[in-house]
């Protein structure tokens, strides 16, 4: 018991030493390339895989609270991102507006290194909020899990770089506007490859 205590006032005092220097909050801005999958299933005249919807670089802005040195939740927001969908042979067959925030539990490896990696783990949740695919569209909603690996590079202060890449499992059922009935589906599963500025309060 002894020992358990000695434990627990050593861990109190790392935590409140490096509280003390920074905040528990960091707020990062990045720019971050989103690289599709791009599968679907084999549909009329469209083969397996036919069905992109275009990559692109969008804005992103996290919040991440440190419960703990190593322990933080970051929640990871943009804007409405509006995607074009084409066919093979780069025929268009609309747009699609979405929106994914992301939450993600890190563990941070070297907190108060000049280099600090970490990992993390969590859940997306996309939502169309717009759809132009003429005679079709998309379920709305979308569930997946999202894997992450980064580092925050100490540039002085409380100002850091940040490089981060994560992996997100996402997909859509296609369905057709006259009687909802599925036409294909649709996986996405993006690589996000991001790097920005973060800021600890």
């Amino acid at each position: 018991m002894r020992k358990f205590a000695v434990a627990l006032a050593v861990l109190a005092s790392l935590t409140s030493s490096a509280f003390a220097e920074e905040g528990p909050l960091m707020v990062r801005l990045r720019g971050v390339y989103v690289q599709t999958a791009n599968k679907s299933d084999a549909v009329g005249a469209l083969q397996k895989n036919d069905i992109m919807v275009d990559s692109k670089l969008i804005p992103e802005v996290d919040f991440s609270y440190f419960f703990l040195p190593n322990l933080s939740a970051e929640l990871i927001l943009t804007a409405p991102q509006k995607h074009e969908v084409r066919a093979k042979g780069n025929v268009s067959l609309g747009s699609v507006t979405e929106l994914p925030p992301c939450l993600t539990a890190q563990w941070h490896f070297l907190p108060g290194a000049e280099v600090n990696p970490y990992v993390g783990v969590g859940a997306n949740m996309t939502l169309i909020t717009g759809q132009d695919l003429g005679g079709l569209y998309l379920n709305k909603t979308s569930f997946g899990f999202v894997g992450q690996l980064g580092a925050d590079l100490k540039l002085g202060g409380n100002l850091y770089a940040n490089i981060d890449v994560k992996y997100v499992t996402m997909g859509f059922d296609v369905k057709a506007k006259a009687d909802n009935s599925k036409v294909t589906t649709v996986t996405l599963d993006p690589w996000l490859v991001g790097m920005g500025l973060g800021y600890r309060f």
